[in-house]
């Protein structure tokens, strides 16, 4: 019952301002309602207020006790929907897959199936000794994907 009203009051907030996305909703069974929220332009303390407050406002501490936490995904998280990855292209992801291939690589393209990743490799001349540098470019279906995850570079 809970869950149910705190996931519709949480949509009425998302509805307020259509950049921001629900990474994750998890309801402890002591009523720790813990939401983590991205948005295409990223999220500011004044969008997690906004969100805390719809939420917060509309439940009754009389019928539910809780508490609330409402945060944006950090930069250590793993990307989990397509909508993360268009908002990353340009950056430098490391991404596992499901067959143990770890890549790694400028996000070039996403769509709601697959990414894409370019970056350049060393590898051995065809012809006589040394090595040359090529470009390399790989397109991974999300399904494909075990961990895909931001690099951040100073």
């Amino acid at each position: 019952m809970m869950r149910e009203k705190v996931a519709q009051l949480l949509k009425s907030a998302l509805e307020e301002n259509k950049s921001l996305f629900l990474i994750d909703l998890n309801i402890s069974e002591d009523n720790q309602i813990r939401v983590i929220l991205d948005g295409d332009k990223g999220v500011t303390v004044d969008d997690c207020i906004a969100v805390s407050r719809q939420i917060e406002h509309n439940l009754d501490r009389e019928e539910y006790d809780f508490s609330l936490e409402v945060m944006s995904a950090g930069v250590s998280e793993p990307l989990t929907l397509p909508r993360q990855y268009k908002k990353n292209i340009g950056r430098t992801l490391k991404i596992k897959t499901k067959n143990n291939e770890k890549f790694e690589g400028e996000l070039t393209a996403a769509t709601h199936e697959s990414c894409t990743l370019k970056w350049t490799a060393r590898e051995p001349k065809p012809v006589g000794k040394g090595k040359i540098t090529v470009q390399k470019e790989a397109t991974l279906p999300y399904t494909d994907i075990m961990e895909a995850k931001v690099m951040i570079t100073f």
